[in-house]
């Protein structure tokens, strides 16, 4: 089965407490606004690895490109 914006977000919400969470893309690039209040006090790094551990081996095996927007509750409403 083709992996689409709706089971990339499913395996993310099911992974991370999000407040907010888009996934768009085409079936091999995707692009993800991820909100959790999960990634207060995080550089970047460290809140791409949050969303790759919730990913897990999907991230090598199923999901070849995606580009995240990281933030907090915080960040998004301002």
């Amino acid at each position: 089965m083709p992996t689409t914006p709706e089971l990339i977000h499913g395996y993310i919400s099911a992974g991370l407490d999000c407040t907010h969470l888009e996934v768009e893309g085409d079936g091999q690039h995707f692009q993800a606004v991820i909100v959790s209040p999960a990634f207060a006090g995080k550089r970047p790094i460290q809140r791409h690895q949050l969303v790759y551990a919730a990913l897990g081996d999907r991230m090598r095996e199923e999901i070849h490109a995606l580009s995240m927007k990281t933030l907090t509750p915080e960040e998004y409403q301002g």
